[in-house]
């Protein structure tokens, strides 16, 4: 059982409908463009895109714009601050698509089995208290960042599954939902292996399962841009589809197929990753970050019409909002339909 409803979740989206109803976006000359990023591993290919050169050969000048969370970036393109960028799915996209401002133009980060992925935990104090399973979890509190978000998915998905209902909690930051499982005031999450393994090293909470158990082939995180750039900048949409993708082939030889340099990978990670830390201390959590990125930014349709689906059925979004509103799928290779 879901708490939110549609009117919970658009209040907590922050007024991100009002923002989709800005003017389009103003594109620079001389193929300048700005590509929303977050300092995750799962970035990479944007990171190695620019520091290759491959955005250049396409005949782009890229200039990044680091957010804090996805939300913000989706609110971005459809304002026309920047141009592309990679996020999750959420009821915040879906309704900015529904909106006519943006579109999905292709896929990145995917759970694909043989590969570490995003992990369910149990917090500490819930698994002393002898919650040691995800069954166990019934009627206890989730958290997520806010109603509509991929925290919100994942844990719905593996509730069904389970046959329980959670309590989901909005804590609208990482950070807080990090203090939050420490602190035991919430009982499970689901996160990136980067941030999982660690803490449950320290003790801080324990992972019990697999998000790809729940949820084969998910398409964690998508590319998107304007509706205006994928209708009427097709030559520059595919100039940075193919910078990008270009990033991500590099990326995945050194990271995950072992083909290539892993330390010089994780150098040029490490620029923009972790750059609080020392590289011998980033290193271990950029190689924990490492999950598929698909190759030539390949769409996973079915798993995109699975979410579109859910967030429907949860009244997060319009039932009336066709997959087509929120993807092109005229730029890159559909799989999974």
């Amino acid at each position: 059982m879901t708490l939110f409803n549609r009117r919970t979740a658009l209040a907590l989206m922050g007024g991100t409908l009002a923002a989709s109803g800005l003017a389009a976006p103003a594109l620079a000359a001389n193929k300048k463009i700005k590509v929303g990023a977050l300092r995750f591993t799962s970035h990479s290919g944007n990171f190695v895109g620019f520091e290759r050169g491959y955005f250049a050969d396409a005949g782009l000048d890229v200039e990044f714009e680091f957010f804090q969370a996805a939300q913000p970036m989706a609110v971005a393109i459809a304002s026309g601050d920047i141009d592309y960028a990679v996020t999750a799915v959420s009821g915040g996209l879906i309704n900015l698509a529904d909106k006519g401002a943006i579109k999905v133009i292709g896929g990145a980060l995917s759970e694909e089995a043989g590969i570490d992925g995003q992990k369910y935990l149990i917090s500490d104090a819930s698994y002393q208290a002898g919650i040691k399973t995800l069954k166990d979890l019934d009627g206890k509190k989730y958290a997520v960042t806010q109603a509509g978000s991929s925290f919100h998915y994942m844990g719905s998905k593996m509730a069904a599954a389970e046959g329980i209902d959670l309590r989901f909690t909005p804590l609208q930051k990482v950070g807080a939902i990090i203090g939050a499982m420490k602190s035991g005031q919430v009982d499970a999450w689901s996160i990136v292996p980067h941030l999982a393994k660690p803490l449950a090293k320290a003790g801080a909470w324990h992972m019990v399962a697999n998000v790809s158990d729940y949820i084969p082939d998910y398409q964690v995180t998508t590319v998107f841009t304007s509706a205006k750039n994928a209708a009427d900048e097709r030559g520059q949409t595919e100039a940075f589809l193919n910078g990008f993708s270009k990033g991500v082939d590099d990326y995945a030889a050194a990271m995950i197929d072992k083909t290539a340099d892993q330390d010089e990978m994780i150098d040029l990670i490490h620029k923009y990753v972790y750059t609080d830390r020392e590289r011998a201390k980033a290193a271990p959590s950029i190689i924990n970050g490492t999950m598929r990125i698909n190759s030539g930014a390949a769409l996973n349709i079915a798993s995109i019409k699975d979410q579109l689906a859910w967030f429907q059925s949860e009244g997060l979004v319009d039932a009336g909002i066709s997959i087509d509103q929120l993807v092109d799928t005229s730029y890159v290779d559909v799989i999974g339909a």
